[in-house]
């Protein structure tokens, strides 16, 4: 049966606030109703224990990784301002992230010159002229720009766009992403080399820096009636480069500004639902929002724009469908904890934002938050029912085709291998024309944490340790398998395609303050653009499609000796 969804009120009893403090960004690196941990980490004597145990001298990098959490300090590197402590910031960061363009430039960018060089066009963007923000010399672009620009691959005759989002993937997370690859310092400024998406030029390809800064912290709403209640949040965004830098190479890394801390010069820093919107909408809106604007409006998404044009779409993601970042492809809701109404608004079913109509749903979903329990949760409203948070199991049965839903499904089953089944279900959607839903995970909603040696064993963290069973790694796929299960079925569509990669694992673990895990995540989510990349030239396809690779955000990861880090990868 499907959930009712509760008559709307002018305001409901209970009314959720989205807390203005940046801490509630590690919502992100938990389940969608995690707790917030705070800035720093505290380590038990347990934890202490775990880490020593986990030391591993055939892991150079998870053997580090270890030490650095029990000892609460490491040569190389650190998370947050504070350089004498290995762990004081768990959250988001408001450094300048970058973006990589495959099949298109950054041209049209640069003609008309940085919106942050140009006190109108920043009043039309923030609906004022944000403290220290105007910079003349400015060269990055706003987060509202991909939305453009996605826009523009298709008025320039692009058949499909591929837009793939390493959640929580900064600039210095990258570099040291290659850096460990290649086992050498591979840049310290600029573009980079030596992963895939940063050396690929058998495409058109450019780079550019954007701002990720929201409208508002956040705001109050009525979950229930999907409503604000205050519909004129304190305007609190914006970026001082004098405070951050121009490029993430020329940032004041012991500044409390980019993490949020520099009460004279504050600014908010985003959450991944009002950076997910501002990519896919093109708005900048409070912190919480999934396609609301910060008066409390809905806004459609290009996915759906786009469907409605006949073109397919699809959503490819290693965490929970409804989280933030894929729900802000198509959902709306005042509050992203709104898991399982979100889930609905993507499948097509009434949900507590379009309660009298629902919207059309998804083509092509592949997602994890398979296995997942819940009882309470007060954060998605009277409606909420008992069981899966992130997609409710009654829900997933009323799509199914065999029960008169529109799409055929797969999900994890014991002891079947979850690359196998995956591929095989997806020819059959392809074959039959119908919409394709794949649904995995593991304990905690999402795929298997990659570690940098390509195994899938973590060490410990700032949250705990993640341990996985043979079945675990067995019966799930990859998201380079889900990515090319996805094309399997998206290019079947003659009008063309629109669908977002999201490797939001890269989140997880620098929230987790894990760099053995954020490495791992960052060269997953490289294999995914690989798959990608060998589809379009399988295709000829270099012509009509156009790919984006950015992120949402950054965190605060401070490269301390590049050195050390390659001489772990040389292992």
């Amino acid at each position: 049966m499907h959930h009712s969804i509760p008559v709307p009120v002018i305001i409901a009893p209970a009314i959720l606030i989205l807390s203005l403090l940046v801490s509630n960004c590690w919502l992100t690196a938990t389940s969608a109703f995690g707790q917030d941990k705070g800035n720093s980490s505290v380590v038990s004597e347990q934890s202490i224990s775990d880490a020593t145990a986990n030391a591993d001298d055939d892991d150079p990098l998870r053997t580090m990784q270890s030490e650095a959490v029990r000892n609460q300090k490491a040569s190389w590197g650190h998370w947050g301002h504070l350089p004498e402590r290995f762990s004081t910031w768990l959250n988001h960061s408001n450094r300048l992230i970058p973006v990589y363009t495959f099949g298109i430039n950054l041209e049209m960018l640069r003609k008309e010159k940085s919106v942050y060089t140009d006190a109108e066009r920043l009043k039309k963007l923030y609906g004022e002229v944000p403290d220290g923000t105007i910079n003349p010399d400015a060269t990055y672009f706003d987060q509202t720009d991909i939305y453009r620009l996605q826009k523009l691959a298709l008025e320039q005759g692009h058949k499909n766009v591929i837009l793939m989002i390493f959640d929580g993937m900064d600039w210095q997370t990258t570099r040291a992403a290659s850096i460990y690859k290649n086992g050498k310092v591979t840049y310290d400024s600029g573009r980079g080399t030596g992963l895939s998406f940063l050396d690929e030029r058998r495409m058109e390809t450019d780079f550019g820096l954007i701002v990720t800064s929201p409208y508002a912290s956040g705001t109050k709403f009525d979950v229930d009636a999907q409503i604000l209640v205050n519909r004129e949040p304190k305007m609190t965004g914006g970026y001082n480069a004098s405070l951050g830098g121009d490029a993430p190479w020329n940032e004041q890394s012991n500044s409390g500004y980019l993490i949020g801390l520099d009460r004279e010069h504050p600014h908010s820093v985003t959450d991944s639902a009002a950076s997910a919107t501002s990519l896919m909408a093109g708005i900048k809106t409070y912190n919480g929002a999934v396609n609301f604007s910060h008066d409390g409006e809905q806004v459609e998404p290009i996915a759906r724009k786009l469907q409605a044009e006949g073109y397919k779409i699809g959503i490819v993601t290693s965490v929970p469908l409804s989280h933030a970042t894929p729900a802000a492809a198509y959902a709306n809701n005042v509050a992203r904890y709104d898991c399982q109404d979100i889930a609905r608004d993507m499948v097509g079913l009434v949900s507590a934002a379009h309660r009298n109509k629902a919207l059309p749903g998804i083509d092509v979903i592949l997602c994890a938050g398979w296995g997942e329990s819940q009882g309470k949760d007060k954060a998605q409203g009277e409606n909420y029912a008992k069981g899966n948070p992130h997609f409710h199991q009654d829900d997933l049965l009323a799509i199914r085709k065999e029960n008169g839903g529109k799409y055929h499904v797969v999900q994890r089953t014991k002891g079947v291998d979850g690359r196998e089944s995956l591929l095989r279900e997806a020819k059959i959607a392809a074959a039959s024309g119908d919409r394709f839903l794949a649904f995995y995970g593991t304990k905690g909603g999402h795929l298997p944490f990659q570690t940098a040696d390509g195994k899938f064993n973590p060490t410990f963290d700032a949250k705990g340790t993640e341990k996985y069973t043979d079945a675990d790694i067995k019966e799930n796929p990859t998201l380079a398998d889900m990515t090319e299960a996805a094309l399997l079925v998206l290019e079947k569509s003659e009008k063309g395609f629109w669908l977002m990669i999201e490797e939001g694992d890269v989140d997880w673990a620098n929230h987790a303050n894990n760099l053995d895990n954020s490495i791992g995540a960052v060269l997953s989510g490289d294999d995914a653009f690989k798959t990608v990349m060998d589809w379009i030239l399988k295709n000829n396809a270099q012509e009509t499609t156009a790919v984006i690779v950015t992120s949402d955000h950054g965190h605060f990861f401070v490269l301390d000796d590049p050195a050390e880090i390659a001489k772990a990868g040389q292992r």
